[in-house]
């Protein structure tokens, strides 16, 4: 690197157009204003991106040691500022770059906790945060003798995958071995370190939350509060989510020390996180924290209720600033996701094109998809409204009538049989995690 080689930044994934452009736009925008470069590495030939960077690199980016290479070559040409990524599967290689370019980070400690869902438990056990009981399960008999000192029910997970992928509740024995089956099966298609076996957790019952917040320096701000809405159980898919920019929670006291606390313990330096929480009778839980924007288009719920700009806050946090996260709108937002009734094969989907209220309608498949329900498949969805409204209430009512106008023209097809390594329909990415 030389001193003459430009200021950039440098984007590790970009994620889906439908997803994510709007972050892009953002950041985009901020860069170009402050006469920075802007340098993706992704791993799908670009259409849209191309729009927004200056410098596009195809790579297989889930390959972490060609990834590495890729970033150092571009650093022997750029002087880079910054460093983003959004991708759950890439943000520890992120961690890892951004502390060798000496660029702000969330710090590899602090991603370590976000990944490893067991660790994150250890680390904040051991701060005294209220936690449920739990343990790691290598096998079926394992898994029956942490979940006999813990109690049923309990939840059974993979240790780092997200969307809720392979989240079951079991009620007794007989429960517990299908869903440790169902966990570790789906283990296997996550990060090498964290395949086979499960996760065992005590049942924080209650509702649950996320909220997206900045890290500037160690030091937290929660930007929205998400509630979340699920279904499909014993599972636990994520069939929808409502911001609410007048939310108490933000104001709750109980829950912000827990936020603040947890990420000074996971020792999360600079970035966004997207932390999930249960509103027991005992008080907040958290049940992980991620190192990333929220995925579910939860950041453009919050942009659309607050004002708040996410790629705006995520573009300060990368490039060493304090974020402005002070809300400039009272309003509300949701979101509310499509899913088949059985296993299908999709022909067509139709959305609404307007509606009271209507922000954003769109399918989330192709024809010719195949949609699994959990345990056979997870994240099944066809399509996603989103509504704005004045209060939660209208809100709800809004997103039930988008909803209802959405259309599915499909086959049904039978469940896998048992065993068979699950999938999610092509090209689905950025869902929450």
């Amino acid at each position: 690197m030389t001193t003459r080689s430009p200021a950039a930044i440098l984007v590790i994934g970009s994620g889906l157009k439908l997803y994510r452009e709007y972050i892009v736009r953002a950041i985009s925008q901020r860069a170009r204003a402050d006469g920075l470069r802007l340098v993706l590495i992704n791993n799908l030939r670009p259409t849209w991106q191309q729009a927004y960077f200056d410098d596009i690199t195809v790579t297989n980016v889930f390959d972490h040691r060609l990834l590495a290479a890729t970033a150092r070559e571009l650093a022997g040409r750029y002087t880079f500022t910054g460093l983003m990524c959004w991708d759950e599967p890439l943000v520890m290689p992120a961690a890892e770059l951004a502390a060798e370019f000496r660029v702000p980070g969330l710090s590899v400690p602090g991603v370590h906790g976000c990944r490893d869902k067991f660790d994150c438990r250890t680390r904040l056990s051991a701060a005294g945060l209220p936690q449920p009981g739990f343990g790691l399960a290598a096998d079926g008999e394992q898994a029956r003798q942490i979940a006999g000192r813990l109690g049923y029910p309990v939840i059974v997970k993979p240790r780092a995958l997200g969307a809720s992928m392979g989240v079951s509740l079991a009620a007794d024995e007989r429960e517990l071995d299908f869903a440790f089956r169902v966990a570790h099966e789906a283990s296997l298609v996550g990060d090498e370190p964290y395949r086979g076996g499960a996760l065992i957790e005590g049942f924080a019952d209650g509702p649950e939350i996320s909220i997206d917040g900045t890290v500037h320096k160690g030091e937290y701000e929660p930007m929205f509060v998400a509630r979340k809405s699920t279904g499909l159980p014993p599972f636990f898919e994520e069939v929808g989510h409502v911001v609410d920019a007048g939310d108490p929670l933000l104001r709750d006291t109980a829950l912000l020390d827990a936020l603040v606390t947890a990420h000074q313990v996971l020792g999360i330096e600079n970035g966004i996180t997207h932390t999930e929480v249960r509103l027991t009778a005992a008080g907040p839980v958290i049940i992980e924290v991620n190192g990333r924007l929220g995925g579910d288009l939860i950041p453009f719920l919050g942009q659309v209720a607050t004002g708040i700009e996410p790629g705006s806050a995520l573009y300060d946090v990368a490039t060493g600033q304090r974020p402005d996260v002070t809300h400039t709108r009272a309003g509300v937002a949701g979101i509310r996701f499509g899913y088949p009734e059985h296993d299908c094969v999709v022909h067509a989907v139709t959305v609404p094109p307007q509606a009271p209220g209507l922000v954003l309608a769109s399918p989330m498949v192709e024809p010719g998809t195949t949609l699994r329900l959990p345990p056979g498949g997870y994240i099944a969805r066809h399509s996603f409204v989103i509504c704005s409204a004045p209060d939660p209430h209208t809100c709800a009512e809004r997103l039930a009538g988008a909803a209802a106008l959405v259309t599915l023209d499909a086959t049904p097809v039978d469940p896998p049989p048992p065993g068979t390594v699950l999938t999610m329909p092509a090209g689905l990415l950025d869902v929450d995690e």
